[in-house]
């Protein structure tokens, strides 16, 4: 064997050797309680964070907690507001409502009035020239009396928009007139025409009030 690697030998004998001098039970003791101190303070370092984790979270959850209560208050805040908004609304468009129907019943009956009122003056001069026809001998002036009543009713009813159906010669309007009597007549260019009114008919503001009763040439 080679002077070296007798030397490398010896060598590794003797470390081994020195190794198991220095492993006495006291040692072992030693190293085993130095062990677990170490898992010992590993497990309490380990045990801090977590506590400390639980911690964060507890004061996280406070915090969402804080957070989402926060909220909802302000929710049920914006809701009660909306709905007293919304209530206040429905009072106000009741009221207008109520005031605009009072308005228009108020608006009509000061309308009929008025038309009364203009009435009025008609019916005295009726009342006129019947003590004119009940004291007088001559019916012409008594005619030209009720003639004037007449025109003066007339004019009355154009101020009010009203106006009388001119039906006679022209042809027939179904949306004008009413047909009371169909008759045959010689002339080609009379037929479908109205040829007579029976009774005459009004228009206010272009609506009709009363259609015209007429007769219509076949």
């Amino acid at each position: 064997m080679p002077d070296n690697e007798i030397i490398e030998t010896s060598n590794q004998t003797q470390g081994t050797t020195s190794d198991s001098a220095f492993r006495t039970p006291a040692n072992e003791k030693q190293r085993a309680a130095g062990a677990n101190a170490d898992a010992t303070d590993l497990q309490t370092e380990t045990e801090l964070k977590s506590e400390k984790t639980e911690e964060a979270d507890n004061l996280s959850a406070d915090a969402n907690f804080a957070d989402n209560a926060k909220k909802t208050e302000t929710a049920e805040e914006r809701y009660a507001a909306l709905n007293d908004s919304h209530l206040r609304l429905m009072a106000d468009f009741d009221n207008f409502r109520k005031r605009t129907v009072r308005e228009k019943a108020e608006l009509i009956k000061s309308g009929g009035a008025s038309v009364l009122t203009n009435l009025l003056p008609v019916v005295d001069d009726f009342e006129r020239a019947l003590s004119i026809l009940q004291n007088t001998e001559e019916l012409g002036a008594a005619v030209e009396g009720v003639k004037l009543i007449y025109d003066k009713f007339i004019a009355f009813l154009t101020q009010q928009g009203v106006k009388a159906i001119d039906a006679v010669g022209q042809p027939f309007d179904t949306e004008m007139a009413e047909a009371i009597a169909m008759v045959p007549v010689a002339e080609e260019d009379k037929k479908g025409k109205v040829i007579d009114c029976v009774q005459t008919g009004y228009t206010l503001y272009d609506k009709v009030l009363r259609h015209a009763r007429v007769v219509v040439g076949e």
